[in-house]
């Protein structure tokens, strides 16, 4: 998989969010995008799963234009800003719901990606209940759970504690040399040292490679 950002400008009103954005990402690498709060990296996230539309520009996976054609990109399953599901329902119940969609999942999968973030113990509490780290931790269950070719975090790791962390952080590591598109997010810059190959820094509505 090749994901092609191509001259990609965002505007609200009268701000430039991000200006003229140039990049080229590929399977088998995580890359990072680092910046302040507001710096536009959940703005382009958007962008590329089609939750927003460029001003200018277009995004392509493998030269296909799927936001031209008001698709969602095949293949791809994102956590952005912060995680919303069902608050009546279980984090087991609010994932099985979401696999219902496709059907390309057991139950046995589910509880596998509840483990893979140490959640299977919660599985069956009310959404409602969880901590701000539970919630955090469904949500990247819910990225996992069907094995997408191209997995979006936006501040995976907020709230949630260091064993878990490191647990992820090697299980994304792992997915990596399964040959997925990792894309991370962050305003801290240590969560994403160690996992990223590349890492682009927003400031001011540019984009600029300061790791490759």
């Amino acid at each position: 998989m090749i994901l092609k950002i191509k001259n990609v400008s965002k505007k609200f009103k009268d701000c430039d969010v991000l200006k003229d954005v140039n990049m080229e990402m590929s399977s088998g690498k995580i890359y990072g995008f680092i910046g302040r709060n507001g710096s536009g990296k959940s703005v382009l996230l958007k962008i590329i799963c089609g939750f927003y539309y460029p001003t200018n520009g277009s995004v392509e996976i493998d030269d296909y234009n799927y936001i031209e054609k008001n698709e969602f990109p095949k293949n791809t399953r994102a956590l952005i800003e912060k995680p919303s599901f069902i608050p009546d329902l279980t984090g087991f119940e609010n994932l099985s719901l979401l696999a219902s969609i496709q059907h390309k999942i057991t139950k046995e999968d589910i509880d596998k990606a509840l483990d893979e973030v140490n959640l299977l113990s919660e599985k069956n509490k009310k959404y409602s209940k969880y901590s701000l780290g539970m919630k955090q931790k469904l949500g990247i269950a819910q990225v996992l759970m069907e094995n997408p070719d191209l997995m979006i975090f936006d501040e995976p790791l907020n709230g949630i504690e260091k064993e878990t962390a490191d647990k992820i952080r090697s299980l994304l590591l792992k997915k990596k040399k399964e040959g997925k598109l990792i894309i991370i997010a962050s305003h801290i810059k240590d969560d994403i040292d160690g996992l990223a190959d590349i890492i682009y820094k927003f400031e001011d509505g540019s984009v600029n490679k300061i790791k490759r």
